[in-house]
């Protein structure tokens, strides 16, 4: 998996989502918190297209708890049009090459049909995908590797300390860690009609394309707690130092139980002729 392409979906490649050569939003008043480079978290990893030649690394991901422990929590936006001549899986704290703890195929992919039906625009509230996953080659399930965080709807807009994970790029050579940074979030009303809602806003530096997906945690007394993932309005923003997630509300229970019960994805629909 040393080589890596940018994928295909909206704004989960480095060209798309936040382009890595703008500053920060210029109304940004306070100091933007620093982002570093680390060596991850068990429950955070990425996705790879594995196509014969491992290539394709994108996006990231989060174990969240599940009854079967195989459930990975997204960006819609990365997983909208996957591409069928491609096997994708997911890898758990991926770093520098690194596998620690194995690959995992992706088995279903779960998004809301209005997200489907709007688009990355028109959808923007429901940029969120549940990713069930198959087994690692010896059997074992992923939550049971890793350990898993709880999926919170209606967490509240406003979060003094947010931790925010992304896996930048979708090469090695020039990132080969994924980037971690501690900030608050608060609530933002969209003003593009284009792509309405309400989303959490997040102020961490250097969040370039391939960001997308990646968590916002926030700690609880199991540990953390997954409240959001980069994506939302404008597929996570224009620029790298302020990023945005879609609001978890029942909807995105309701997705997690569609996962939970193995249930028939929705699809795009196909035009009437």
């Amino acid at each position: 998996m040393a080589a890596a392409e940018p994928v295909a979906a909206d704004r989960s490649g480095p060209a798309k989502r936040k382009s890595s050569l703008r500053a920060a939003r210029p109304s940004a008043a306070d100091p933007i918190p620093p982002s570093h480079p680390f060596d991850g978290l068990p429950q955070v990893g990425t996705f790879f297209w594995t196509d014969g030649t491992n290539t394709g690394r994108f996006c990231g991901g989060t174990v969240v708890r599940s009854p079967l422990h195989n459930l990975v929590v997204t960006a819609a936006h990365c997983l909208r049009a996957p591409d069928p001549k491609r096997h994708l899986s997911f890898v758990p704290q991926y770093h520098d090459g690194l596998k620690p703890h194995g690959i995992y195929p992706v088995d279903r992919i779960y998004l809301d049909q209005r997200y489907y039906d709007l688009g990355t625009n028109g959808g923007a509230r429901w940029d969120y995908a549940v990713v069930r996953l198959g087994a690692r080659a010896d059997g074992a399930e992923v939550e049971d590797v890793t350990g898993g965080y709880d999926l919170v709807p209606y967490p509240g807009y406003n979060h003094r300390d947010v931790r925010l994970i992304g896996y930048p790029g979708n090469s090695d050579t020039t990132h080969p860690k994924p980037l971690d940074c501690t900030s608050s979030t608060h609530r933002y009303t969209s003003t593009d009609p284009a792509a309405p809602g309400d989303f959490l806003e997040i102020a961490c530096a250097g969040y370039i394309g391939g960001t997308s997906g990646g968590p916002f945690l926030v700690r609880d007394f199991t540990g953390y707690t997954l409240i959001g993932v980069i994506g939302g309005y404008h597929t996570g923003g224009d620029f790298p130092d302020v990023s945005y997630s879609s609001y978890f509300t029942l909807d995105t229970l309701a997705l997690y139980l569609h996962a939970v019960r193995g249930d028939t994805p929705a699809a795009p629909r196909i035009p009437s002729s």
